[in-house]
Order: structure tokens, then sequence, then C-alpha cells
């Protein structure tokens, strides 16, 4: 056994930690420390990789376990936290099944974190949306209803989603077909620094700082939808 791949199988597991105390704090009715924790595994999710391919131990070990990580942290979690804003957790109850409709994104994540393990093809690109990608758009709302600005367009707007069980409900559909699909997305990974083949990589960073320099926390959806537009603009042109 190669005790150096301890340490990036050990950022993956903490990963993993994370994606279930978020379940257990939307258990508690705490849908912001849900979302932190949330933030926690994308950050472990970067740079597990990164560690492993620093000690050159990548294998495909840490690659299952990196999938069976993002499964809790960025399947599992985010529908707890749509199922939460849906009523689903409603201390009075509830007799709609449409507010466990959320749930089904887990299933959504796993099948699509499993046709990335097998498929050779998204190592310059991805097929259909990131599972943290889905991730960050479900812990933003609860950030957003919290600290962010409700006078705001984008605070009623947010407000108002939240408050619907069947927004919520499409949403997580919307969401979880868009996990699965073919669309071809930009892989945020340079090999190079060259502004010619990573122009739209880098039209989104910037675009993507402004809008949060301006909008905050609100702006995450939107830079979501930025993702999506570059996206297909970059992959039509090529």
């Amino acid at each position: 056994m190669n005790w150096k791949s301890l340490i990036p199988n050990g950022i993956t597991l903490s990963n993993l930690l994370c994606g279930v105390f978020s379940v257990y704090s939307v258990s508690q009715n705490s849908l912001i420390l849900a979302s932190v924790f949330i933030l926690a595994a994308a950050f472990l999710d970067f740079f597990d990789g990164f560690a492993a391919r620093a000690l050159k131990v990548s294998g495909p070990l840490g690659a299952q376990l990196d999938s069976l990580a993002d499964v809790i942290s960025f399947g599992v979690a985010p529908s707890f936290i749509a199922a939460h804003l849906a009523g689903a957790f409603n201390a009075e109850g509830t007799t709609s099944l449409l507010v466990y409709l959320p749930f089904i994104m887990a299933l959504f994540a796993a099948f699509r974190l499993a046709k990335f393990n097998i498929d050779t093809d998204q190592t310059e690109y991805f097929k259909g949306l990131p599972t943290p990608s889905n991730a960050l758009f479900w812990l933003s709302i609860p950030l957003i209803l919290e600290y962010g600005n409700p006078g705001s367009f984008a605070g009623k707007s947010i407000d108002a989603f939240s408050e619907s069980p069947l927004m919520i409900g499409l949403a997580s559909l919307l969401f979880g077909f868009l996990m699965i699909s073919k669309i071809p997305l930009l892989a945020l990974k340079f090999k190079s620094f060259g502004w010619r083949e990573n122009k739209w990589k880098y039209l989104l960073i910037i675009f993507g700082l402004a809008l949060l320099a301006l909008f905050q926390l609100a702006a995450i959806p939107i830079i979501l939808l930025l993702y999506l537009i570059f996206s297909s603009i970059h992959f039509y042109q090529n």
C-alpha cells in the first residue's frame, strides 16, 4: 500500500463527511450550516485531485471514492436542502407528494457520476452538468435568503422561488436532467493559459467575479446560467 495515497483519499473522505454533516444540518433545520458544509465539501473536492496529482498517487480507488463522496455531498445533501425548502420537513406535516420530488436529484447525481466513471471522453470537457454545479445552485438559496438584499429584484425572485414547492420541484427535475444530459460543458481545467484556447473560461471567470461584486450571493444562479450559455457558444463554434 502506498501510504502517500492516504492523504488524497483522506481529503476525499472528509468531503463525504461534510456531505453527511450537511444532511444532518438540514434535519436540524439549519440550512445555512448545511450550505456551509457543502461549500467545504466543494473545497475539499478540488484539493483531493490536486493532492493526488502532486503526490503522483492517482488511481482507480481514489476515483471511485471521489464519486461516492460526490453523490453524498453534491447529490443527496442538495436534494435535502431543496426538499426542506419545499416543505418536506414541515413540522405540521404535508399531504402533497410534490414536496418530496427534490429527492430525485440524488438519483440523477448517482447516475451522472456512474456514467462519468466509465466515460473516457470527459477528460477535456463535461457531458452534462457537473454535480458540484448543481449543489452550488441549491446551497446558494438559503444563503441568499439569509444574507442577500430582500428588497432587490434578485432577492424577491429567490424568495418567491423558495416559497413555491412547484417551482422547486420543476427546478429539481431540470437540474436532474441537465446532470444526465449529453450537453457538452466547459471543464474549468487549464492545460495551458493562452487566451485563444481558454477564451470562454476566462470570460466566465471575469464575468463571474464582476457579478459577485455587483450582486454578491444573488449572482450565483446567474453565473450558472452564464456557464451554460458560454459552454454552448464555445462548443457551437468548435
